[in-house]
């Protein structure tokens, strides 16, 4: 409704000229003058000296291995999850349905901090076990699962729920089994929920970056690492360049054909869906406790762990929270996402408003997910090296991988406004500047705390970013939790943990305090970037 043939008018076209302007300097150039810098310093004979190298073909065979891998078995655990989660009523349903928002507002490092007190060096199952699974790719893999299994989940309970009751209900008059019905009814119909889902597990899993640096160790690190290690340690940036454009391309066709599925499910939903039922019965029962089982085991555990760890870590190690170092960091952190929340919203606001008017604006709140924050932190150092260590230029990048959960959010909802109360409005003589504050924004105000909550997540958690246009002085969370890690002792390791547990409790509160319930469907779905991405 929101998508009518409106003229373009002045204001209309300074709207565009704000998100459009945006991206152009803080994306697209950079990204332009990546591919100048990989022409100029690499030639044809270096770019196939480059694949063939065992070493980088190791990197980026794994780099689609894990990712390929995680999509499978984030499939077959979410598909009986999502089943039991949509089809039966238990107690505390509705509360599960709600935590499951947790993976989408986590820190990178924090889930990373999550895995490593779990199965990694001294960990609680990894120590339980006798199994140290330090050097191995099970860390990666089960980090990624952390991240995208309630992801696939989410999508699987949604699509669940379109289901047609009739069309179930005369598979099983015909003499359908369960089985069956599942197979010729449901399976089909939820299919392409799942492969939109699923296109965004790859992407994530292809593109992160921070759970790839911490848990993947020298062998199994990604090839996002590998291009932030020649850039930042090894200095070839011909090199570096050269992968950042290709990774660029294969992302963006991942990108395009989650677009592409997304368009075919912009659908109402079905009146007849089916209606929960209580569990009746041993194997009904046995299926909720499985679901749980499993969101506890990959979802619950490493948040728990970090608690549990950070609240035994003793009194030296929370002392340290006090000390000049980490409360620079905090309020570093704080700021920064603060002023980019502040960027992101006017941005997100702009591109939702004038998106109403161009479908190319409308796909370009993709964009800055299209590119990984390693190429485009890398971008920026090439494009403006004078401002490489500028407030200005680390706000800009955090605000672009922020908007564009504004600009999805507050569009989503822009579209199903009723179109008769801004006519009315329009009768009774207000101006488009009245109209947007009277009518337009009081009924968006859901979706827009909705979307400001992912962003400001975005902010808080980010890291790639940080580690290439940050000052010493602007260390935030992230790279002191990464800084901390890196140094050897047990004591280092307790203040690492420390430190990611009040990350989280502020991520976890600066979502609580700006997000309302009740905003679009699949917002947590586009917010899943937020985590994944940093």
């Amino acid at each position: 409704m929101g998508m009518g043939r409106t003229t373009w008018g002045w204001p209309a076209v300074g709207l565009a000229l704000v998100p459009a302007l945006f991206l152009g300097l803080v994306m697209l150039a950079p990204l332009w003058r990546l591919a100048l810098e990989a022409r100029a310093g690499a030639s044809w004979q270096m770019v196939a000296e480059l694949w063939r190298d065992d070493y980088l073909r190791w990197r980026v065979s794994w780099s689609f291995l894990q990712a390929g891998a995680t999509c499978v078995a984030a499939l077959v655990l979410a598909l009986p999850v999502s089943w039991a989660l949509a089809r039966f009523h238990f107690p505390g349903r509705a509360l599960v349905l709600r935590l499951l928002m947790l993976p989408f507002v986590v820190p990178t490092l924090v889930a990373a901090m999550g895995v490593l007190a779990l199965w990694g060096p001294r960990g609680w199952i990894s120590g339980w076990i006798g199994i140290d699974l330090q050097d191995t790719p099970w860390l990666l893999l089960y980090g990624n699962l952390f991240f995208n299994l309630c992801l696939v989940v989410r999508a699987g309970v949604e699509a669940l729920g379109q289901v047609s009751a009739a069309r179930v209900a005369a598979a099983r008059t015909l003499g359908a089994t369960p089985w069956r019905v599942f197979w010729r009814v449901e399976w089909p119909a939820i299919v392409p929920w799942l492969a939109s889902a699923l296109c965004l597990v790859f992407l994530y899993c292809l593109s992160g970056f921070g759970l790839a640096l911490v848990l993947g160790g020298q062998r199994y690190a990604t090839v996002e690492v590998e291009i932030y290690t020649l850039v930042a340690h090894e200095l070839k940036l011909a090199q570096a360049g050269v992968l950042a454009l290709c990774m660029a391309l294969l992302t963006g066709l991942i990108a395009l054909a989650y677009a592409w599925i997304e368009q075919r499910l912009a659908a109402p939903g079905r009146a007849d869906a089916i209606a929960l039922r209580p569990p009746a019965g041993p194997g009904a029962w046995c299926a909720v406790a499985g679901a749980l089982l499993v969101l506890g085991f990959f979802c619950a555990a490493p948040l728990l762990a970090i608690g549990i760890r950070a609240a035994t870590a003793g009194p030296d190690a929370w002392s340290h929270v006090f000390d000049e170092e980490s409360l620079r960091a905090i309020w570093n952190t704080l700021r920064f996402t603060a002023m980019a929340l502040l960027l992101a919203t006017v941005l997100g606001v702009t591109h939702a408003l004038a998106a109403r008017r161009s479908i190319w604006l409308r796909a370009g709140a993709f964009l800055p997910f299209i590119v990984s924050p390693v190429t485009v932190a890398f971008g920026l150092l090439l494009m403006y090296p004078g401002w490489s260590a500028s407030l200005s230029m680390l706000v800009a990048a955090y605000a672009l991988l922020a908007y564009p959960f504004v600009a999805k959010s507050l569009g989503a909802a822009l579209d199903v406004q009723p179109e008769h109360l801004t006519q009315a409005a329009r009768t009774l003589g207000a101006t488009p500047w009245r109209l947007f504050w009277r009518v337009t924004l009081p009924l968006a105000m859901p979706s827009l705390r909705r979307g400001m909550a992912f962003a400001a997540a975005t902010a808080l958690g980010e890291f790639a970013v940080t580690l290439f246009l940050s000052r010493p002085e602007w260390a935030t969370l992230t790279t002191l939790i990464y800084e901390r890690l890196g140094r050897p002792g047990a004591g280092n390791r307790d203040d690492a943990l420390v430190l990611a547990a009040v990350l989280m409790l502020l991520s976890l509160l600066v979502f609580l305090l700006i997000e309302q319930p009740g905003s679009g469907r699949r917002d947590a779905a586009f917010g899943r970037a937020g985590a994944a991405r940093a």
